[in-house]
């Protein structure tokens, strides 16, 4: 992975508002990348000063590991949970479509 991908990924990341939330999927959308284990990888390696809490797997849950962390910040920033679960139909960001500062806006 090149150097410019890894930043543009970032600031995806970055861009996602304080009550939504997006999955990785979605991040590996707009950013280029070319898979959501990517998007995992960098969250895991340089993703500390990120709101990695607002990214979430394809159905809406968080990552095993992160589920008590990951749900009270998002209750905190008002995205209720259903269980473990996120309603993506609900606070998934979307993005507005003439912002193409950080990739494309595909949203």
């Amino acid at each position: 992975m090149d150097d410019e991908l890894h930043e543009r990924v970032r600031e995806v990341i970055a861009s996602v508002p304080a009550g939504s939330v997006a999955t990785y999927g979605d991040i590996a959308a707009v950013s280029g990348a070319p898979s959501p284990r990517l998007i995992g990888r960098i969250l895991s390696e340089d993703g500390h000063d990120l709101p990695w809490h607002r990214i979430l797997r394809a159905d809406g849950t968080p990552a095993p590991h992160l589920l008590d962390e990951q749900l009270e910040r998002l209750r905190e920033e008002g995205v209720p949970a259903h269980g473990q679960r996120i309603d993506l139909r609900k606070y998934r960001w979307q993005r507005d479509p003439g912002d193409d500062d950080a990739a494309g806006g595909l949203f």
